[in-house]
């Protein structure tokens, strides 16, 4: 039977949260209201305040053949970056799964990229990649001009992607890792006896009972692609070569910032926050209810 703790004095449940609820407010709930304010206003062309323009803001911003195309870069970015964190920390797990000598030094190894800041970790990769004096950049000692993510678009994305993969790594690592620990050893003993080499038995057996993990880990790093990329873009790239890695959170940025149009970048922070959302719902709406351990 479950317990519950009531307090007599009502007064105090309030007191006890309402730091949570002052950050709450200051930090998430008035920067979503000031940014509503502005995506339905715009702001007269030499001040004396904002006037009411309705959705104009948005209706130009769905006409407009550029952000669409950020967008597109940035869903493209959002796909392969999950594809590339989650598969690498799937495999390190599975590996860091198995009882041999030195596991547990690997199991605390994997997790340390995830401490570093993406600022940091963005310098480090810009450097790595550099076609001049990067590791990545000795292949132009044998085939010149080959690599050179500063003046090629498709280059300069990939290395985002990969540096931001590399972030994930750490994080899907240890919810992969304790998953898989979760499987009973029975189920994986009587798949070996039954003749199942170790990797028929892990797509027979534990990527099905992992299923949940997986499902959530999708969700969770699709949001972190489409929101926590600034970092590594205003460090590595800043948008170019010609916005080829502007994605929608460096765009807004960009805009609102650099461009002076806080109308336009409101807008288009509404239309990230939906996104996010949506997503959002998918997990605990969909996935929660329809996956489940076996």
């Amino acid at each position: 039977m479950e317990r519950r703790a009531y307090y007599r004095n009502k007064t105090l449940p309030w007191l006890l949260i309402a730091p949570q609820l002052l950050l709450v407010f200051v930090f998430f709930y008035w920067p979503t209201a000031q940014a509503l304010y502005w995506a339905v206003t715009l702001e007269q062309p030499w001040g004396g305040g904002n006037a009411f323009v309705g959705f104009d803001n948005f209706l130009l911003l769905f006409a407009d053949s550029r952000y669409w195309a950020t967008v597109a870069r940035s869903g493209i970015y959002a796909v392969l970056a999950t594809g590339l964190s989650m598969a690498g920390a799937l495999t390190l797990a599975l590996f860091a799964d198995r009882q041999l000598k030195g596991t547990r030094l690997f199991q605390s190894v994997y997790i340390w990229p995830y401490a570093i800041a993406a600022p940091a970790a963005g310098v480090a990769f810009r450097f790595m990649f550099s076609p001049q004096a990067g590791l990545v950049g000795m292949i132009n000692q044998v085939w010149p001009g080959i690599w050179d993510p500063s003046i090629i678009g498709w280059q300069a994305l990939l290395m985002v992607i990969v540096c931001h993969a590399w972030l994930g790594i750490g994080y899907n690592f240890v919810f992969f890792l304790a998953a898989l620990q979760m499987i009973p050893r029975t189920i994986s003993e009587a798949g070996a006896m039954d003749g199942a080499r170790p990797l028929q038995r892990m797509l027979d057996l534990q990527l099905p009972l992992i299923a949940p993990t997986t499902f959530f880990l999708l969700i969770i790093n699709l949001i972190s692609s489409f929101t926590d990329s600034f970092g590594l873009i205003d460090t590595m790239t800043e948008g170019g070569p010609v916005g080829a890695t502007e994605l929608m959170v460096y765009k807004i940025y960009f805009d609102g910032f650099k461009g002076l149009d806080y109308s336009g970048a409101a807008a288009q922070s509404i239309v990230l926050m939906v996104l996010v959302i949506a997503l959002t719902f998918i997990q605990f709406k969909w996935v929660e209810r329809r996956i489940h351990y076996t």
